[in-house]
């Protein structure tokens, strides 16, 4: 994963363009409406998604695999942005908690022990009442059960990107104990859930879990 991800920012620099998502700007809007000032970003990229929490006057830290993406991010956003080099996986990167959590189109991209972990380790950063926003890639979205079955629902278009495509069922069977509140379809370039969590003491998780 990190060598995929390296290459292709290497070759196509900000191969999204510099406007961040939809799902971005509506996580913005919950962040502001809650009060929420700051923001753990895993996968991070470049920092397009980082800008609207910014303009919002919102701490943003983020993570990040590539360490050509890392250099992009700083040549936008300079000291607006502090960026661990590391995978997801080797969470947490410091000790601190956020009031609110974003991690847009990366959950997919791991296997299943990977989203387990990634989903505990965000809930275990964020604060009490904090709030974590995913998004994650659907099965209407056109090439689901395309290319090599790597496992159910999950399957590798191209080399080096293997994809898990949720639906409802899989959404709550991951998320549901750690706070799950709304699931919102959205369109970005793929068909997209917006899966929304709120941290609290009735969630009762563990750090067995």
């Amino acid at each position: 994963m990190a060598v995929f991800w390296e290459t292709a920012f290497k070759n196509k620099k900000e191969l999204w363009g510099m406007n961040p998502a939809k799902s971005a700007e509506l996580t913005k809007d919950f962040f502001v409406e809650n009060k929420i000032k700051n923001v753990l970003i895993p996968g991070i990229g470049y920092g397009r998604n980082a800008q609207p929490f910014i303009e919002n006057e919102i701490a943003v830290t983020g993570i990040e695999i590539s360490n050509t993406a890392i250099k992009l991010a700083n040549k936008h956003y300079g000291t607006d942005l502090n960026i661990f080099h590391g995978s997801v996986t080797k969470m947490p990167f410091d000790d601190q908690n956020y009031n609110g959590i974003f991690c847009f189109a990366l959950i997919h991209l791991l296997g299943n022990e990977e989203r387990k972990k990634l989903i505990k380790d965000c809930y275990h950063q964020l604060r009490e009442n904090g709030y974590m926003v995913f998004t994650a890639i659907n099965k209407n979205a056109s090439q689901f059960g395309k290319g090599t079955r790597i496992s159910k629902d999950r399957y590798e278009i191209h080399k080096g990107a293997k994809i898990f495509y949720y639906d409802q069922e899989s959404v709550k069977e991951e998320f549901e104990k750690y706070g799950l509140i709304e699931i919102i379809e959205i369109e970005e370039n793929q068909p997209m859930y917006l899966i929304k969590c709120k941290k609290s003491t009735n969630n009762a998780i563990t750090t067995n879990n």
